[in-house]
């Protein structure tokens, strides 16, 4: 049967509602990290433009036919060096091979993402030159989750309690595994690399 992930079938013009749970991570646990500059000027829109949240779906993966590691982003978390600098390493090595990290910013967990799409793009452009695609501003688990997280979330029966989750999926919209904000992209590289190395040969032998 057709994959929840390509039966998206149209796109939203603005952003879904944050949600107005706080989460459960605890911000002891994990403080907030407050940037220097929170008020960034927002790039003008181009390729690299911030994609609207959808309400159906995932919309791009189908279209793609990409590897993706989808994540729920946030910028003032004290995993959001690590994972930004790792996640657009990962996107520049592997990127020209039918890969892509996606980003869906989160204000769920510590409300660690609270700026406006915009200023939450212009932040991970200028600060990480992040190159990947950036979701507009989702909620990604409980009752509020966006339909695209809930599929994730029963593939895999796990759920986001914190930011920088990781979700890999195969380009025919399977997760293939998930991991939580304490495994570092580092060390799930080699998992994504080869799904990407497996997506190569296949597509070598179809030539």
């Amino acid at each position: 049967s057709e994959s929840p992930l390509s039966q998206h079938r149209t796109i939203s013009s603005g952003p879904l509602p944050a949600g107005t749970a706080a989460g459960t991570g605890p911000s002891s646990v994990h403080p907030p990290v407050r940037r220097a500059v929170r008020r960034l000027v927002p790039r003008p829109c181009g390729a690299r433009a911030l994609i609207p949240a959808c309400p159906g779906l995932l919309p791009l993966l189908a279209r793609w036919r990409r590897v993706s590691l989808v994540v729920n982003v946030a910028s003032e978390c004290g995993y959001t060096d690590s994972h930004y600098k790792a996640l657009q390493q990962l996107q520049r090595d592997l990127g020209p091979y039918h890969f892509n990290v996606l980003a869906f910013p989160c204000n769920q967990f510590g409300q660690q993402e609270p700026d406006t799409n915009k200023e939450i793009e212009s932040f991970a452009r200028k600060t990480y030159g992040a190159s990947f695609p950036m979701f507009s501003k989702i909620t990604v688990s409980g009752a509020g989750a966006i339909p695209a997280f809930k599929y994730l979330i029963d593939s895999t029966g796990e759920e986001p309690t914190w930011n920088f989750w990781k979700y890999l999926v195969d380009p025919n919209g399977k997760v293939v595994k998930a991991w939580d904000s304490t495994i570092s992209v580092e060390e799930i590289r080699p998992h994504v690399t080869e799904l990407v190395r497996k997506i190569i040969l296949k597509k070598k032998d179809e030539l």
